[in-house]
């Protein structure tokens, strides 16, 4: 029964999210008529995902004892490697899940009023269920596979709230650069599966941390690493803090439970379920406290110089969650636990009455803090953020705009002359056409057609290649050693050496 139970708490909002997405693309979920339908679908569901971990939970105080792991069938085996649809419910797992689906289904019911007569009102409420699915899926999965089908759809649905304002170019670039920086935390995530698959055979939660004492010291510090970049990426660590700041462009309600409640510990509840791996690697839990601490010294300064609410909040929501990864690197799990579970609360609290915030307090938010002002290079570097951002565009987006070009000029001088301007293309494809449209050809048969291509091919080969003493020959091979010559000088750009070592680390796993 609890094993069904936790089954349906994640599905139930995903199939909130694809009856109201499917509502909307064809037509018959739209405009305000359609409002109270979409608000009860999806209140119904993460209502009822909230009963059922609610159900759970009284059944385990009731027995005595957590469930562990429950594995339910097997997804996919191919030689040797097997993935399989589990799910982990232990005390970290069901008590996280239940206040996930509280804050979920409590920021779906804030939302109706909030986002009343929006034009994305029905987008907002299907992507809002996706996440609220993904993040439960993602707690309760029993391992790193299913872990990280939640971990890519929380960053999706992300991505596409912070662009939620269609019409703004400010919110699509900033989604951008989100989904840009936390693809370097995805990475991490695929390597330390592809390292527990390689050498320890799986990657069920249970059995990663059993087997872990078989590999050795910098098997461990790897495979231990490629985790911890995930959770410092998803959670805005130092040093990929400059992020989350942008990620603000969203409606308040969806910053509430992303980046103020729930995504912003993803990372810290990572490490939580890790905690085995990492006290068997006290360098990592020393990187841990470094990195930590210089999340805490950012927060803290940068917030001092934010004048408006939501800024001010994503640096204190900051500042407790580099708390959180400087207690899991002294060793303090619990304590850490603990203070996800209340911060996670206390923040949506005030996400959700940052709108009203004036009227609360009767008062102008205050500029920064005076004192800062007697140090003005500490005050400019933290309204500059520490430059971080453009740190950010340097590693991140200017490699990823260059290889965008060079596949622009690759398509440009090599695939759009041999498939669009060429004589074979035009004897292939431009008679046909001319005939089928009365320029040419008419009158004239499939099986003529056929001949003509075929003669005009052969008359090209003949003088492209064979006539003319060789010469079309010649003129053949130095073109085509243009070409490698451009696809040389491409592959020698430093990006591309770094691609190729990584493609060859994961060719020999």
């Amino acid at each position: 029964m609890v094993e069904q139970a936790l089954l349906w708490v994640s599905v139930l909002p995903a199939l909130a999210a694809l009856w109201i997405g499917g509502g909307r693309l064809f037509g018959w979920l739209d405009g305000e008529k359609s409002e109270r339908h979409t608000a009860w679908v999806a209140s119904l569901a993460t209502g009822l995902a909230l009963l059922l971990m609610l159900f759970v939970d009284l059944q385990v105080l009731l027995q005595g004892e957590v469930p562990g792991s429950i594995r339910l069938a097997t997804w996919m085996e191919s030689v040797g490697f097997r993935v399989l649809i589990s799910v982990t419910a232990d005390r970290l797992s069901l008590s996280f899940a239940t206040l996930s689906a509280l804050l979920g289904w409590l920021t779906v019911r804030f939302s109706i009023h909030y986002l009343h007569r929006e034009v994305g009102f029905h987008r907002f409420f299907a992507l809002l269920s996706l996440f609220i699915a993904a993040l439960l899926h993602f707690v309760l999965a029993g391992n790193a596979v299913m872990a990280f089908l939640g971990w890519e759809l929380m960053g999706l649905t992300s991505y596409l709230l912070i662009g939620y304002a269609l019409h703004r170019v400010q919110a699509g670039e900033s989604a951008t650069r989100v989904i840009m920086t936390n693809r370097v935390g995805d990475a991490g995530f695929t390597v330390a599966i592809l390292l527990g698959f390689a050498w320890l055979g799986g990657v069920e939660w249970t059995e990663l941390l059993a087997t872990s004492t078989l590999l050795n010291s910098w098997q461990l510090g790897i495979l231990t690493a490629g985790f911890l970049l995930a959770a410092q990426v998803k959670s805005a660590q130092f040093p990929f803090v400059a992020w989350i700041g942008r990620a603000l462009e969203g409606p308040t309600p969806s910053s509430a439970i992303f980046y103020g409640a729930l995504m912003i510990h993803a990372g810290v509840y990572l490490l939580l379920r890790l905690e085995d791996l990492l006290r068997q690697s006290p360098f990592l839990m020393t990187v841990l406290i470094i990195l930590g601490t210089l999340t805490v010294l950012y927060g803290v300064l940068v917030g001092l110089v934010q004048t408006d609410v939501k800024s001010g909040l994503i640096c204190a929501t900051q500042t407790q969650v580099g708390l959180m990864f400087l207690a899991c690197g002294l060793g303090w799990f619990e304590w850490a636990a603990w203070h996800m579970a209340a911060h996670a609360g206390w923040r949506a609290y005030q996400w959700l009455s940052a709108p009203s915030y004036m009227h609360l307090i009767h008062a102008p938010t205050p500029a920064s803090w005076r004192g800062l002002h007697r140090f003005p290079a500490l005050y400019t570097a933290a309204l500059a953020r520490f430059w971080l951002d453009p740190l950010t565009d340097q590693l991140l987006l200017r490699p990823t705009r260059a290889l965008a070009t060079d596949l622009q000029s690759l398509e440009d001088r090599l695939l759009n002359p041999g498939m669009g301007s060429g004589p074979l293309d035009q004897a292939v494809l431009t008679l046909p056409l001319a005939a089928a449209h009365g320029t040419g050809g008419e009158g004239q048969g499939l099986p003529t057609r056929c001949l003509v291509v075929l003669a005009d091919w052969a008359q090209w080969l003949e003088a492209r290649i064979l006539s003319v003493g060789g010469e079309g020959m010649v003129r053949t091979v130095d073109e085509l050693g243009v070409y490698l010559a451009r696809i040389d000088q491409l592959f020698s750009e430093p990006r591309y050496l770094v691609l190729m070592i990584i493609l060859t680390f994961v060719a020999i796993l």
